[in-house]
């Protein structure tokens, strides 16, 4: 049988990861965060005291630089040579650092093989900012799930103040704006709504308010031919 491959991009705080493990659970599908693993390559990069934006300086460093997910009890974790830096990249440096890696070819085609191998044996939800235009253009389901910059500030820094890290809202917010400049703005893969996704704005959604419109995208495009009913 034809596996299933659903892509959601978006800019950053409109809750595509916490959409895309929702989903992928409720459907007994992998959940493959794209971010994540841009965030893992930034983390090794800031460790070894490298700019981010140093373009030749990045490129070598990809050969001593490992990025996988491993499942501990049904959770999702991202290592960087071995180490569990799950928690350790979803700090505003580390998401920043993201943004100008994911600008560097060589470190966009070191991951994209890694993505595109998964998707091609899997049921699998991908999220991201250029899977379904770049990493996943024949996806069977494409969402673009956006929010209000200050909804999507608020939900970040709730994010981070309950991870026990301190953080400022207009800080935040002011982040978020630059980060969503960066991103739309780059020369490679830039993030844009793919011309067959589905716009999904959540702005004053519940969690699973989300879930539910998302779970109708999808039925509406998969037809009765796949167990997509709410779980």
């Amino acid at each position: 049988m034809k596996t299933i491959n659903i892509a959601i991009d978006g800019p950053s705080g409109a809750g595509k990861s916490s959409l895309a493990k929702n989903i992928a659970k409720r459907l007994g599908y992998i959940y493959v965060d794209t971010g994540a693993l841009y965030r893992g390559v930034a983390y090794a990069i800031i460790e070894k005291k490298i700019s981010p934006s140093d373009i030749e300086k990045v490129t070598a460093e990809l050969e001593n630089i490992k990025v996988y997910f491993k499942h501990i009890d049904g959770l999702q974790h991202v290592f960087v040579n071995d180490k569990d830096v799950s928690d350790m990249i979803r700090t505003h440096e580390i998401s920043m650092a993201a943004s100008s890696v994911s600008s560097i070819p060589a470190v966009r085609s070191f991951l994209l093989d890694c993505q595109r191998e998964i998707a091609k044996t899997n049921n699998i939800v991908m999220d991201g900012r250029d899977v379904g235009t770049v990493v996943l253009p024949n996806a069977d389901v494409k969402i673009f799930l956006t929010a209000s910059v200050e909804d999507r500030a608020q939900r970040r820094y709730d994010e981070i103040k309950a991870s026990g890290q301190p953080c400022d809202y207009n800080e935040t917010l002011s982040l978020i704006k630059e980060r969503d400049k960066n991103d739309s703005t780059r020369k490679i893969a830039p993030l844009k709504k793919a011309d067959d996704a589905v716009l999904l704005d959540n702005s004053g959604f519940q969690p699973e308010d989300t879930v539910k419109a998302a779970f109708e995208i999808i039925s509406d495009k998969l037809g009765d031919n796949y167990d997509i009913s709410l779980r």
